[in-house]
């Protein structure tokens, strides 16, 4: 059933670009801005509707739907801007919220600075044309409780010691509308899915707590399509290790880091590094460093929004950008930042598609999409076999990141090695480090590049997007312990 807010906003999707009913509304909102004196308006235009369904043991515990609709105004004038945000879309409230964002910049309209020079908006780029139905074709309420007890009986079936059994389910869908007063006109529909197990196992004094999350993006269907069954066998088998798993002796040593969700570790240590948001603030230490090195010559790292179905993948970012492969670090060496226009505007790096934002509440601002360290040429046997003595981190759990790259990291799943093979799992680890000293020391990746969803806060809100790599070793890291 069409909600109210949906058919009060009708109209982002009308077919004929060149008669958008929103165009002469925004071609005025962008002509009084400008003629105000402003370098640059936007305007960003959204509508959301969200799904979240929780299971608990064998009963849905919560059921959380919402619906949101706004707008975000934002005014560049000399490097500044002023930002305001409303949720009253009708011609005064959008100029009234303009004129805030004027006056942050000491601009106003009672006293136009110039004729104008906007020279209008150009033709609609509608990436959402066909993504019209996406909302429709997701599964219903009755499907998705369906899947999520499914997904809490397969734990019970195959798990053992189980206290607690969870299955969650979320479904992002949002449409947006960006225009600005340099042309551009754009609209997009995004759809993101996510869905999960997770356990607590004890037995007596003993404990383990492991979880999994799914994700994708653009994908009606992708819950009716999860593989429950063998999901929960994973989160059983790892609950299971680790349930008797004796605690790690902390120390210096090498370290392997699975593939998949292992990248957390270099999108929150370096990657945040390299967005211009750093730079802007003086926070990170590579902002001098383009064409040197950073890392080990075996380290490429990428950022794209392109990967099909992956958690941050983009038709075109919060200011109407489409997105682009950005090799951030090449053999080490590094060679671009991620910028969006504020970026560009006050740091001289182009920008590269990653203007993103939580919502209309916020600005946008360069965030990371698709986030990984590429491919090597090693096996996994080959990583494992050249250490003597260190760990092996199969699942990374919850960590935190300083402003300018000092980490430290939980494992989940964990297991020494020893002799170059692996041994008895351990739990307890926490790897700690810099991301200057930790990323030279990344000396060998394998073949097995694997991406991971996850949720990225920063300065714009929380946003999608995917961390993946090889199963990548380091040389030496120091793991707390017991």
């Amino acid at each position: 059933m069409q909600s109210t807010l949906q058919k009060s906003l009708a109209g982002f999707n009308d077919l004929d670009p060149g008669h958008h009913p929103w165009r002469q509304r925004l071609d005025s909102l962008l002509n009084i801005g400008v003629s105000a004196g402003a370098d640059l308006v936007e305007v960003f235009l959204e509508r959301t509707d969200h799904l979240g369904v929780l299971a608990e043991q064998d009963k849905i515990t919560s059921v959380s739907p919402s619906f949101g609709m706004g707008a975000g105004i934002r005014v560049f004038r000399s490097g500044r801007d002023g930002f305001v945000s409303t949720n009253d879309l009708s011609d005064q409230g959008l100029e009234d919220a303009l004129q805030q964002a004027l006056a942050m910049l000491q601009l106003n309209t009672s006293t136009l600075a110039s004729s104008g020079g906007f020279d209008g908006l150009g033709s609609l780029r509608d990436y959402g044309s066909s993504k019209n139905n996406w909302l429709g074709n997701t599964p219903d309420l009755v499907t998705i409780t369906q899947r999520l007890l499914e997904g809490t009986d397969c734990l019970e079936k195959r798990g053992q010691h189980l206290d607690v059994r969870r299955g969650s389910f979320a479904r992002d869908w949002q449409e947006v509308l960006v225009a600005a007063s340099d042309g551009t006109f754009a609209r997009d529909i995004r759809l993101h899915q996510s869905s999960g197990l997770s356990v607590l196992a004890a037995d007596g004094e003993h404990r383990s707590s492991i979880a999994r999350r799914y994700g994708s993006t653009d994908r009606p269907d992708d819950l009716c399509n999860w593989n429950v069954d063998a999901s929960a066998q994973e989160v059983c088998d790892s609950a299971v290790k680790m349930l008797r798993a004796d605690y790690v002796d902390g120390g210096q040593m090498p370290v392997v880091l699975a593939n998949r969700f292992g990248g957390v570790i270099f999108h929150e240590a370096c990657g945040h590094l390299l967005e211009t948001t750093q730079v802007e603030r003086g926070s990170t230490p590579f902002a001098d460093s383009i064409g040197e090195s950073i890392a080990h010559s075996a380290v490429t790292a990428i950022d794209e929004g392109m990967s099909g179905g992956a958690f941050g993948s983009i038709s075109m970012d919060d200011e109407g950008m489409e997105p682009q492969k950005t090799v951030l670090i090449e053999n080490g060496i590094l060679q671009r930042f991620l910028s969006d226009r504020a970026g560009e505007m006050r740091t001289g790096h182009a920008r590269t598609g990653s203007g993103r934002r939580q919502s209309h509440s916020f600005a946008a601002a360069s965030r990371m999409r698709n986030t990984y360290i590429a491919a090597g040429p090693h096996s996994i046997d080959d990583l494992i076999s050249s250490v003597d003595h260190g760990l092996y981190c199969k699942s990374m759990g919850a960590g935190s990141v300083g402003a300018t790259g000092q980490f430290n990291f939980s494992v989940e799943e964990g297991y020494l090695i020893k002799n170059g093979e692996l041994g008895q799992p351990v739990k307890g680890a926490t790897l700690i480090g810099d991301a200057k000293e930790v990323m030279p020391r990344i000396s060998m990746c394998a073949d097995d590049l694997e991406l991971a969803a996850g949720y990225c806060g920063s300065v714009s809100g929380s946003v999608f997007v995917t961390v993946g790599q090889p199963h990548v070793k380091v040389d030496s890291i120091t793991v707390g312990g017991r």
